[in-house]
């Protein structure tokens, strides 16, 4: 086991498993299985629409903000899980579980992440005093993809790192575009 990729696969296997017997208390479980559920779409769709109603034409443009970064998020996870194919670490290993139904097939990177990583970046931008409530719950939705046997921890990281640049993009983009329109 010299080579480096052989050397990370090995350690990202070891963490997804210890993370993953954490399931076997049901309340350890529960939270990250509602914590997953959430960070599904449900929770960001919420938000959005709180910050419509709350802040009006504010409000709207950080929504769409959040949803552009979205649907780009989506082509690039969905784009980057068929060209890498990697199996989910419950397919690839019998000794870990998986404790909810993955969305799709494939690990790399992990979409939930990618999604709450970028979406909290965004709108931090537009309201930071969210910080308190938004950084827990996206830490908690990418702990969750590991504990629950559907990611490897470097699935989350990349994850993490692509979400910070688009979304980083997106906010050093944002004034020029809105400049020209």
């Amino acid at each position: 086991m010299s080579r480096p990729r052989e050397l990370i696969h090995w350690h990202d296997a070891g963490w997804c498993l210890r993370t993953n017997r954490w399931c076997e208390k049901d309340l350890v479980r529960r939270y990250f299985a509602c914590v997953s559920r959430l960070g599904d779409g449900v929770f960001w769709y919420a938000l959005m629409a709180v910050l419509v109603l709350a802040d009006g034409e504010d409000g709207a443009l950080a929504a769409a903000h959040m949803a552009l970064i979205g649907a780009v998020a989506l082509l690039l996870y969905k784009g980057l899980k068929r060209w890498t194919r990697r199996p989910r670490p419950f397919a690839a290993d019998g000794r870990i579980r998986a404790w909810v139904a993955p969305l799709d097939e494939f690990s790399f990177p992990s979409g939930h992440t990618l999604h709450a990583v970028s979406f909290t970046i965004v709108a931090l931008a537009h309201y930071p005093m969210l910080a308190f409530a938004l950084i827990p719950f996206a830490a908690s939705v990418a702990t969750s993809r590991v504990v629950l046997g559907l990611h490897y921890p470097s699935d989350v990281l990349a994850a993490t790192g692509i979400a910070t640049l688009l979304a980083g993009s997106s906010l050093y983009l944002l004034p020029a575009v809105l400049m020209v329109g």
